[in-house]
């Protein structure tokens, strides 16, 4: 038994709403980080992610799966935050194969003063966005979840 053209379409149809809706937000992200904070969307994603550690680190894969790059992509993109003084890498004790990467209290500071700038950028978007009906749908569906979390 397979899925009806119908429903194939309406996936897709909804799969080309939410892809539409990511440009979107990604666009006003890079635009609104890169100019108050110099910072990519993708490096502002790793500074948010060790900042909810306990510890302000991660191990370099748990890194990789949360900005969802590849193990030498997330290895490049730590290199250059760490160039810039923001991350640093800490050899694991218990595993000597294991590297943590943790937050510096630069790294800290800049994520402290992007926070904000991400959250306005992505609350004024999905604002904006709501407004078109092709859009809104999801929008909404994304502002149930939040609700629930």
């Amino acid at each position: 038994m397979g899925i009806s053209d119908d429903a194939v379409e309406i996936r897709a149809r909804g799969w080309r709403t939410l892809a539409a809706l990511h440009g979107i937000i990604e666009a006003e992200l890079e635009r609104a980080l890169g100019s108050s904070a110099d910072l990519s969307v993708v490096e502002y994603t790793v500074l948010d992610a060790l900042s909810r550690q306990d510890g302000w680190h991660m191990r370099m894969q748990q890194l990789a799966r949360a900005t969802a790059l590849s193990p030498s992509a997330t290895t490049r993109l730590v290199t250059r935050l760490e160039d810039r003084g923001l991350l640093t890498r800490i050899l694991c004790l218990d595993d000597r194969r294991g590297i943590y990467t943790e937050l510096t209290p630069a790294g800290r500071e800049l994520y402290e003063t992007a926070h904000p700038i991400h959250d306005e950028a992505l609350e004024r978007t999905l604002g904006e966005a709501i407004t078109q009906p092709e859009l809104a749908p999801v929008v909404h569906a994304l502002q149930g979840s939040t609700a629930l979390a």
